[in-house]
């Protein structure tokens, strides 16, 4: 009987005490949410300082990679605005280059057109000065007379002046060559005179001719300079049309110089030759062995 009495008294106190445990985990439980900011703060601090203390490194050597890791973080971002802020600029630069370039395009265009306009009117103006002053290759006198009785026409080289400087020395060694167009078959050479610009011929030469064909005839009085180891260079020329001279009277006057037409050496064949030097003798062996191509002499064609 006491027993079971005194089970009876127990329970209601086992009930008792175990109910207020029940009523603190639900109040717990219900201010778990509504925690505040400065404990889940602390909540985190806490567990990060944890953290750091189970880490086997003293503080220093913590702060320092902090430190570093900050400075590193804080380079690389200094980097990448650079070469953002560089890109720009060199952007920037390139189209202010391309339109400075595209100007200075426009400005050649215009200046080399200024300059060919400028060299085709120096171009022009040389041209015209060129015409309006021809040049002065220097004149010469001559006489005409024609004998009807005869029927020969006397032509006088009396003398040049003016004439330009062909030698290296700065004079010329002039001669002059006559003959009448268009036949040219029978021409005249006057003596040549040394190392002069104004030389004085006074040579006469005579020409057989009817007076019905002196007409259709030009007469050429041409003067060269005479060079010893070379081909001659003619200084220029008078010609005279037969058909606009009156021959009523004799004629002395002095024209001015044209420059004449290089004279076509006339072709008068080939030869073939041997030549032989023997310097011990002194002597010098020439054999003629042929010669072809030869100009026709007689009236058969041959010669």
């Amino acid at each position: 009987t006491m027993t079971f009495k005194q089970a009876s008294m127990m329970a209601p106190e086992a009930t008792a005490t175990t109910m207020p445990m029940a009523t603190m985990e639900n109040s717990t439980e219900a201010a778990g949410p509504g925690e505040s900011k400065e404990d889940m703060f602390t909540k985190l601090r806490d567990k990060f300082m944890n953290e750091l203390n189970k880490i086997p490194l003293p503080p220093w050597a913590l702060i320092a990679i902090a430190v570093v890791a900050g400075l590193l973080i804080l380079t690389c971002c200094f980097c990448i605005c650079k070469k953002c802020c560089c890109k720009k600029k060199k952007n920037k630069k390139e189209k202010g280059k391309g339109m400075k370039n595209a100007m200075n395009m426009k400005d050649m265009k215009s200046g080399n057109q200024d300059d060919d306009d400028a060299e085709m009117g120096l171009t022009e103006g040389e041209g015209e000065e060129e015409e309006k002053e021809p040049e002065n290759l220097g004149k010469l006198q001559f006489s005409l007379d024609y004998d009807f009785q005869a029927n020969q026409l006397t032509v006088g080289i009396l003398q040049a002046a003016e004439l330009p400087a062909l030698d290296m020395g700065g004079t010329s060694d002039p001669y002059v060559k006559v003959f009448l167009l268009p036949d040219k078959k029978k021409k005249y050479e006057t003596k040549v005179q040394k190392k002069t610009l104004n030389p004085a011929f006074n040579e006469t030469f005579t020409f057989k001719v009817p007076y019905q064909e002196l007409g259709g005839k030009t007469l050429v009085m041409a003067i060269y300079d005479f060079d010893r180891f070379s081909k001659h260079d003619i200084i220029g020329e008078v010609k005279v049309p037969m058909n606009t001279v009156d021959l009523g009277q004799p004629i002395e006057e002095w024209r001015d110089l044209q420059s004449g037409e290089k004279e076509e050496p006339e072709k008068l064949g080939d030869i073939c030759i041997s030549l032989r030097y023997v310097p011990t003798a002194g002597k010098l062996t020439v054999c003629i062995l042929e010669a072809k191509n030869l100009k026709k002499m007689d009236v058969g064609g041959l010669s």
